[in-house]
């Protein structure tokens, strides 16, 4: 039996619930000698490395190949080959160029593939203390196994899970991995069955990855690598696949429906030719040429393009993008959940709200471990003794503390730091330097007290305690309260006064720090309390306001209490009194379903590990919401991993987080999403007005070579030409419109729903109108200028220009869906200024120049001539945006209609 356990490790759970002996006894190892050389060799080859194991990359060359999955990509591929089947080697250049750039830029964009599990395995420290053979000896963490009996000191990353055997002052910050502000206070005594076994309750075990804040300690390894409780979390995230976004859902469905439509225009074009009595064999070549044409070759490039102009306008505004589709995806996100340490508060304890025994309340400003911030005392500023009640309570707090601040960095407890700050804001920053510290009892989870005894440096050498910790503890030891500089009999009147303001400080998410002294443990003088809080950052309120507006869902993931988690959850906006709430320990007791049921009433989740973060993204994922997950710590890295899209803090988060993640906030700032959700609607925008653009150009050209031929007319236009009206269509001016300013109004647009197509009905009549008013207008032209019905340069060239004045009227009102070009600026798109202004010198270009004349079978034509164009093909432009202010004049009224109806109703009630 110990042979079989000797080769075995010991979840934490299991372990902590063990005494030291046990755990000793059943990974048969020595506490004092610990593990022989045979006995490593032995376990090694059953255990392993401490270390993560990472799946072989792929090869670069398959991860470019892989890019030609798309299925825009394969049909393009086909079109290539049918183009050069068909001899038209012009078109098959072309779209070959389109397929190697867009493959390209998507691969460039791409190539930092996920580095989630390296960066685990980064945390792995690389050195550590262990006793082997009966001596300390220092060596790569990766050495470890399963028994080895490992030291640790302040300042030490953990190596391994260990069942701690000694703990002196030891404090571990947790933080990255449990989500709790605070150090956690070790111990080595056994955790009993009856009590809750979550990670944070487990005080005797130090877990891989975390820091060691304060004290030393030793204990036994039990378990390493992927078996340890960090391990856990990266088997989730390697078994997690990150989901497709909606662009690229978008995408394959449109590249499906061109396919369809492109067949479809084949088999009704050589059916008419057949009834017509046509040359099989020639049908077959108009039919495969026109669904050539009317795939958009355009359409990746513009979609790329535009993506990598928003990665590019982000980078700008202090958020950078790993992937290009991740930029609109932020337009579709209606849920976002976010962790509350460090993401939405500061990860920075500070003390807000001092209480001294004698009734004074104070307030204080700023935050940070730095002097900048005021006490405030009935609107006057404490400083130095100004206000003696006020100092004492800060002398007892800066005396009774082991933490120090230098320049703004804190070495010690956030709590302890936050005392000091204080001390700084009211210029007594060497108040403990009075004394001489004699003894020091550390903090106690079970006394819930640190104390410390003291000398004074006066000539009278008095020993004085000072003791600070929980209220209802440290009044059990007084005997008396400070009261304008004397002391007083403490009463039970006057004890529940303290209790009631304690408790008025902790509905308001405060932690309470009790303060007292005196020259006996048991005869203290109690003189107040402060009120300490991890602040939320600055504007979080705001954007969580703005994003509920817009019809964000924000929901806080924390690993604090219910009553800290509720009232920061208040503080920020996102959680009103009465609101719901749901804790860790029940979402273990429901599945999948029943958590789908009540988590779009909840807004807070508290008492949250990693597992839990992921089946809280799961569920709403599976009600159909696209999930953004932001977070900074270790514990984040599953969920923003399995979110829709993950959002690390650059300069707070960890490296398991920042890789985890699909978008890093560099400057920390919540806010910073507002412009990253602006910029992906109006992505989505930009990349709809393309598409309507394309189509409308693409379903004219296809029509009128296909009236022409039903018709049995002469063809209107020539292949140079046709060629010439492709690159248009799919070149600057086309894409230019996927580079237009985002809407300043996007953001109070309700985000995209996931099955909103990029055409719809709206979209496709308006198609439909600038296609029938092109092809009409230009097969009038060919009409009326081949009056003599012969064929000449002439006529080709009018009916050429025709249809490419068309394109860039049609193009000036696809810039925007509802908004007159006049509103959202003329000039305000340069890009599209210089892409419409180069093709129109390249159409002159055409006509005049004398090479391209004969290139393009063209003829130079009068200014009369130009006139009559212009004011033809204006009618495109002109009907489109009398259509869009007869569509918000109609919209404007029915706003005014649900307005007076709302105010009629409100009336009657």
């Amino acid at each position: 039996m110990v042979q079989e356990n000797m080769m075995s490790f010991l979840k934490s759970s299991k372990a902590s619930q063990m005494s030291c002996d046990e755990v000793a006894q059943f990974l048969d190892t020595d506490l004092r000698s610990g593990l022989s050389s045979v006995d490593v060799d032995s376990r090694r080859v059953v255990h392993g490395w401490n270390e993560f194991e990472i799946a072989e990359e792929e090869p670069l060359w398959k991860k470019y190949l892989g890019q030609f999955k798309d299925p825009l990509i394969l049909l393009l591929l086909a079109s290539a080959f049918v183009s050069i089947c068909m001899r038209q080697f012009d078109d098959a250049v072309s779209i070959t160029v389109a397929i190697i750039i867009v493959v390209t830029v998507a691969f460039v964009q791409e190539y930092r593939s996920e580095k989630s599990l390296e960066a685990l395995q980064q945390l792995v420290p690389p050195k550590c203390h262990c006793v082997r053979n009966g001596r300390l000896e220092t060596f790569l963490a990766r050495h470890l196994v399963p028994g080895d009996i490992v030291h640790l000191s302040i300042g030490d990353r953990v190596p391994a899970d260990i069942r701690l055997s000694e703990a002196v002052d030891l404090a571990i910050d947790e933080s990255s991995f449990t989500g709790e502000t605070q150090p956690a206070n070790k111990t080595s005594v056994t955790i009993g069955n009856n009590k809750s076994n979550g990670i944070t309750h487990r005080k005797n075990t130090a877990f891989m990855g975390t820091l060691v804040r304060c004290g030393n300690g030793k204990g036994i390894v039990i378990g390493i690598g992927e078996n340890s409780e960090f391990g856990d979390i990266f088997k989730m995230m390697q078994a997690e696949e990150a989901p497709k976004t909606p662009l690229q859902k978008s995408m394959d469905t449109l590249g499906k429906q061109l396919s369809f439509y492109s067949f479809c225009i084949i088999g009704v074009i050589m059916l008419l030719g057949w009834v017509q009595g046509r040359h099989l064999l020639d049908m077959f070549t108009i039919g495969v040429s026109l669904a050539v044409a009317a795939i958009p070759e355009g359409l990746p490039i513009v979609v790329t393009v535009t993506l990598a102009i928003g990665v590019m306008r982000m980078a700008t505004r202090k958020a950078i993008v790993k992937k290009l589709p991740i930029v609109e995806t932020l337009g579709c996100v209606n849920v976002i959940c976010s962790d509350k340490t460090g993401t939405l508060t500061k990860n920075e304890m500070t003390v807000t709200q001092i209480s001294t025994a004698d009734g004074l309340h104070a307030e204080v400003s700023g935050v940070g471990y730095n002097e900048n911030g005021d006490v405030i005392y009935n609107n006057e500023t404490v400083r130095d003794n100004t206000h003696p009640s006020i100092t004492k309570v800060i002398e007892v707090g800066c005396v009774c503390n082991n933490a120090e601040i230098n320049t703004g960095s804190l070495r010690g407890q956030p709590t302890e730091g936050a005392m000091l700050a204080v001390a700084l804001k009211m210029n007594i920053p060497n108040i403990r330097n009075q004394y001489i510290r004699k003894q020091e009892w550390p903090f106690n989870p079970d006394t819930k007290m640190m104390a410390v005894l003291c000398e004074t440096k006066s000539d009278r050498k008095e020993d004085v305690y000072f003791v600070k910790g929980a209220l209802e503890k440290l009044l059990q030891r007084c005997t008396q309260y400070y009261y304008r500089g004397a002391p007083l009999p403490l009463t039970a009147a006057q004890e529940q006064n303290f209790l009631y303001e304690a408790s008025r400080m902790g509905v308001a998410g405060l932690r309470v720090l009790a303060m007292a002294c005196g020259s006996s443990m048991n005869e203290l003088m109690y003189v107040g309390m402060v009120g300490i809080i991890d602040p939320p950052r600055p504007g979080v309120r705001e954007s969580i306001r703005t994003l509920i507006a817009s019809g964000v869902s924000i929901k806080m993931v924390t690993g604090d209490a219910e009553e800290t988690a509720a009232a920061i959850g208040s503080r920020l906006g996102l959680h009103a009194v009465g609101g719901h709430t749901l804790s860790g320990d029940q979402i273990d007791q429901m599945d999948i379903a029943q958590l789908q049921r009540v988590i779009n009433l909840v807004t807070v989740f508290y008492r949250a590990t990693p597992r839990h973060k992921h089946k809280i993204v799961k569920a709403l994922q599976n009600n159909g919401s696209i999930v953004g997950m932001t977070g900074d710590g270790v514990n984040d890295a599953v969920a923003l991993r399995s979110a829709d899209i993950g959002i690390a803090m650059g300069k707070g988060g960890t490296d398991v987080c920042k890789e985890a993640a699909d978008m890093i906030l560099v400057d920390d700032e919540f806010c910073t999403i507002m412009s990253a959700i602006e910029e992906g609607k109006g992505i989505f925008y930009n990349i709809k007005n393309f598409v309507r653009f394309q189509l409308s150009t693409s379903i004219a050209a296809l029509s009128l070579i296909a009236l022409s031929t039903m018709m049995q007319l002469p063809n209107p236009l020539n292949a140079m030409q046709i060629l010439w009206i492709n690159i248009i269509m799919d070149g600057p001016p086309a894409q230019s419109l996927g580079v237009e300013p985002v809407d300043k109004d996007v953001i109070r647009q309700p985000p995209r729903r996931l099955k909103d197509p990029i055409i719809t009905r709206r979209l496709l009549i308006n198609v439909v109108i600038s296609a029938v008013i092109i092809v009409a207008g230009t097969l009038w032209v060919f009409w009326r200028e081949m009056s003599d019905n012969k064929i000449t340069p002439r006529d080709t060239t009018m009916t050429f220009t025709c249809f490419v004045f068309f394109d860039m009227f049609n193009a000036l009102s696809s810039r925007s869906q509802s908004k007159s070009v006049f509103t959202i600026g003329l000039f305000s798109n340069k890009m599209f200024l210089l892409a419409v202004g180069g093709s129109i010198i390249g159409q002159l270009l055409v006509i005049y120049f004398p090479p391209l004349q004969a290139v393009f079978q063209t003829e130079a034509l009068y200014l009369t001539d130009f006139l009559f164009l212009t004011a033809l093909t204006s009618s495109v432009f002109v009907v489109m945006e009398t259509k869009k202010l007869i569509e918000r004049t109609i919209e404007k009224r029915k706003s005014l209609v649900r307005e007076s109806k709302y105010y009629e109703d409100m009336d009657m009630v």
